[in-house]
């Protein structure tokens, strides 16, 4: 089942395949980012920090350790598109962390 992901705000942000699944898309099904340590910190396809997932947010940590680059895993299929899951309720921010910058969710645009 499709895993989606949201800031603090309820916007529908990214996904994955499922809730193991090793690669992370925006919604329009762009390869933002992937899960290299099977836990659940997210790295950019350049194997840069791109956030952590707590709970159905996806969120960065600002105080987030290096924790070296990850090898390039190889870039995923297409997923295809995924249903809008709609909107989910605001949470309240967590202390140390903030909402991922829109230029590493959306990359096409950002450059």
């Amino acid at each position: 089942m499709t895993a989606y992901l949201h800031d603090s705000q309820g916007t529908w942000i990214a996904y994955r395949i499922d809730d193991t699944g090793r690669f992370l898309f925006n919604p329009d099904g762009d390869w933002i980012g992937w899960f290299p340590w099977n836990d659940d910190d997210v790295v950019t396809p350049g194997g840069h920090y791109l956030g952590t997932v707590v709970g159905d947010r996806l969120l960065t940590d600002t105080g987030h350790p290096f924790r070296g680059t990850p090898d390039y895993p190889g870039a995923p299929r297409y997923p295809g598109q995924v249903s809008y899951p709609g909107a989910a309720a605001f949470v309240s921010m967590p202390v140390g962390y903030q909402d991922v910058a829109g230029s590493l969710l959306w990359p096409r645009i950002a450059s």
